[in-house]
């Protein structure tokens, strides 16, 4: 129980070390900026949706107000006039007024997209008609679903079972957490759609429910810090409301980035500590797998490593994989993973650590026991190689240039 408390803690503090190695706290900042220029367009794209179906002419104005009453503390009440108001003007355009509102839209999803793939290490995003019909399901698609699965919800809602003086035991209750669901629901579905990586469903809804959570933590906790600390009002007066609903986006956007790691890094919970050994290493552990399986005539795959006892994240297998391939060690195979297409016999653990874009381990990075047959040479001879080191650049600096005088 100790072991696994202290493993748990160690994980969460690489996660924080991890939220703050991609700078997610600027990232959500630019997408607070994104979100204050898209928001508008945003909504009149949706309510141009919904009005394009005359079942769904007043639900636009209904999932605003749910939205706004459920998930946005109640400072944002003001906001959700201003906005209301700028939405109404926007319905007056034409329709190239609504094209360019719809590709402000477009960029905000470019941006949100791009920020995910980074926290998911991938190397080739979407391109083309993919990344084209991904926003066009977003824009069309999502306002529709959303009108739909709303309807039928009010219509649940009205009945009397659940609302009625002969509601069953425990349905208000049921109705109550009705918008935690909702939550949950949207944010496994960004979670496992938005980024161009296989996400597995349970790592998403597992990602989705905890933001969830957080999100109603954090907006009784905004509600409280607005109702005790009324600086913004003595400042801003009547203007205090647009900061404060800023405020809550950018802390949103922190909190949805933070499961977004949660998510990525689920995968490799159990055994993150691999991360920490030096990725030469996990290089040879790689290449070990590889020249076992040329034996049988088998390809390579991710889980074949994982299966091995190299349970590395997907990034780290595709970064030295791509290395491999440069090197012309590996190539793809043609019914899928990948084979070795050089003979080790002929290529030396010195060029290969020549071509290494990864630094040398110092003896002190080295783990005490590894389980691969050739960990204790290579510790012998990485602990020599420092050795000489030592002795042949032991000299003060003052001393070397000196002697290049």
């Amino acid at each position: 129980m100790r072991q696994r408390l202290d493993d748990l803690v160690e994980f969460w503090r690489f996660l924080l070390q991890r939220f703050l190695a991609d700078r997610a706290i600027n990232s959500a900042a630019a997408l607070t900026y994104t979100t204050l220029f898209a928001v508008v367009p945003m909504m009149t794209v949706t309510f141009a949706m919904l009005s394009a179906i005359p079942a769904f002419q007043d639900t636009g104005e209904q999932i605003q107000n749910f939205i706004f009453r459920n998930f946005v503390p109640s400072s944002g009440e003001t906001v959700q006039q201003y906005l209301r108001d700028f939405t109404a003007q926007a319905r007056q355009l034409t329709w190239v007024g609504v094209a360019l509102l719809a590709v402000t839209a477009f960029f905000m999803l470019v941006t949100i997209e791009k920020t995910f793939n980074a926290i998911w290490r991938v190397r080739q995003p979407r391109r083309g008609i993919s990344s084209f019909l991904l926003y066009w399901a977003i824009l069309s698609l999502g306002p529709l679903l959303l009108g739909a699965g709303f309807a039928v919800t009010t219509y649940v809602a009205s009945l009397s079972l659940l609302s009625g003086p002969d509601a069953l035991i425990g349905a208000k209750t049921l109705l109550a957490f009705a918008p935690l669901l909702f939550s949950t629901a949207a944010f496994t579905l960004i979670y496992s759609a938005v980024p161009n990586a296989r996400v597995p469903l349970r790592h998403a809804l597992l990602g989705g429910a905890f933001v969830a959570l957080l999100v109603e933590v954090a907006k009784a906790l905004f509600g409280l810090f607005v109702s005790l600390f009324p600086g913004y009002q003595l400042i801003y007066g009547a203007f205090a409301t647009v900061p404060l609903f800023l405020l809550w986006v950018y802390l949103s956007w922190l909190i949805v980035l933070f499961g977004a790691e949660l998510v990525c890094n689920l995968s490799s919970s159990r055994t993150w500590r691999r991360r920490a050994l030096p990725r030469l290493l996990v290089l040879l552990g790689v290449l070990r797998v590889f020249h076992d399986s040329q034996q049988g005539g088998l390809a390579v795959r991710h889980a074949d490593v994982q299966r091995e006892g190299w349970l590395l994240p997907e990034d780290e297998w595709e970064e030295i994989v791509d290395f491999l391939e440069r090197e012309q060690l590996v190539c793809r195979a043609s019914g899928g993973g990948w084979v070795l297409c050089r003979d080790l016999e002929h290529y030396s653990l010195h060029r290969l650590l020549g071509q290494s874009p990864w630094p040398l381990p110092r003896p002190a990075q080295l783990p005490e026991r590894l389980d691969e047959v050739w960990y204790p040479a290579l510790r012998n001879a990485l602990e020599m190689l420092h050795e000489e080191q030592a002795a042949l650049f032991g000299g003060s600096l003052a001393q070397w240039l000196r002697a290049r005088e």
